[in-house]
């Protein structure tokens, strides 16, 4: 399976020296990385190194779909997804996980957005290769990585990743919310089109694409962000990049080169800890290898899940069954050098199946969150987005109107209460 992990941190700076005519990157890269001091991050083993790649993006897939709007046979996809850093090359990432047969990639390219729509930025389209070669054969349930392509990306840059998919023959890997709308250009390949004018449809899913990388050595790593519906932006603004994920990235940006993180959103809408859930994707602890440990140079986790735990069906009632899939996350983070922050969980008076033994198991699993110590740092969500007047409901400001998502407001909220020196 092509992956451009085997590429050492010398060749890639080689590579991307060359294509962007910077004869002196290579010598001045050891320079680049000694930034100014920063805290120490936890020791890592050497197969999580990220070799100068740092995650800039990420869509944790969640299902398969059988008749996707757009991703069909002879047709070409153009999704649009927002870079949380940025960096001198990108490398995409995509998946094949939900398909029962092969998934044939004809021809890939990545380019800079224009304003809006699917047109790309000129001269900034570039051909996406794996191993070399243009077409990419993707295994059932498989992921591929693909090679870099240098193309200068910054922090904030809406990417235009293209696929022409010749033939579609099984469930297509989807994202379901992407408060994101991305085209589709059907009738052949038109991945190589700087205008958008072929793109006359429109979706708002993400099809086989899971992950941006960046190569950019003065970053410290990546921030994987593990949640559900609430960390996926259920009820903020489309198109805007309002999620709470996105505008604690924006955040991180005004930090030192040495203390900046990449932040990629591994929350799936309806996603629980315990239970696997249809178009919820599997349950956590189940995709926590794929989602988080399989990402570039994780440094940090934020684990914001298990209010879905308490307020589905069948509910979920006893906190020490969701704190001891707590302590299991933590361990497994632990183990590979990464940095946990527990995330208390937002008020719900209100929500439709709302009652007092619900509440009751919230309060019980934000104590423990609290007081436990099993994290490295905790970030009070609770208490930044409840009411003062009724705590344990959401502020007026900061809903949404269904009592359990944030709006906008209330994302900024979230990402606010971060303190940014424990990440």
């Amino acid at each position: 399976m092509p992956n451009t992990r085997r590429r050492g941190p010398a060749g890639v700076r080689a590579l991307v020296a060359t294509a962007l005519g910077l004869a002196s990157a290579v010598a001045v890269a050891p320079a680049a990385v000694a930034a100014p001091a920063a805290p120490a991050a936890p020791p890592r083993p050497a197969a999580h190194a990220g070799q100068g790649w740092v995650g800039a993006w990420e869509a944790s897939p969640a299902v398969g779909l059988s008749s996707p709007i757009g991703a069909e046979s002879g047709s070409s996809i153009r999704e649009v997804v927002h870079l949380s850093a940025g960096g001198a090359a990108v490398r995409i990432r995509l998946s094949n996980r939900f398909g029962t047969a092969p998934l044939t990639l004809g021809h890939v390219t990545v380019a800079v957005r224009a304003a809006d729509g699917a047109r790309a930025v000129s001269g900034t389209l570039r051909e996406v290769t794996f191993h070399g070669a243009r077409s990419a054969t993707v295994p059932a349930g498989a992921d591929v990585t693909a090679d870099p392509a240098v193309l200068p990306v910054r922090p904030g840059t809406d990417l235009l990743v293209t696929a022409y998919l010749p033939v579609v023959s099984g469930p297509v890997t989807t994202h379901p919310l992407a408060q994101q709308t991305s085209y589709y250009a059907p009738g052949g390949d038109h991945a190589g089109d700087v205008s958008g004018d072929a793109y006359t449809g429109t979706f708002g899913k993400w099809y086989y694409l899971t992950g941006v990388d960046v190569f950019d050595p003065p970053m410290r790593g990546s921030l994987v962000t593990l949640g559900d519906s609430i960390t996926d932006g259920a009820d903020s603004t489309a198109g805007a990049n309002h999620r709470w994920p996105d505008y604690l990235a924006r955040r991180i940006q005004t930090l030192p080169f040495s203390r900046r993180l990449g932040v990629l959103n591994a929350g799936i809408s309806g996603n629980r800890l315990l239970l696997d859930g249809g178009s919820y994707g599997v349950n956590a602890l189940a995709r926590f290898d794929e989602d988080v440990l399989s990402r570039a140079d994780v440094r940090t986790l934020i684990v914001l899940e298990g209010i879905n735990d308490i307020q589905q069906s069948p509910h979920q009632t006893d906190p020490a069954k969701i704190t001891a899939a707590y302590e299991t996350i933590a361990a497994r983070a632990h183990a590979h050098g990464i940095t946990v922050i527990g995330a208390t969980l937002t008020p719900f008076k209100g929500w439709s199946v709302y009652d007092d033994t619900l509440e009751a198991t919230r309060e019980a699993v934000n104590t423990y969150i609290r007081s436990s110590r099993i994290f490295d740092a905790v970030i009070d969500f609770d208490a930044a987005t409840r009411d003062p007047a009724d705590p344990l409901a959401l502020r007026p400001a900061y809903d949404s109107g269904d009592h359990l998502h944030p709006n906008d407001a209330g994302y900024q909220a979230m990402a606010e209460a971060i303190d940014l020196t424990r990440l």
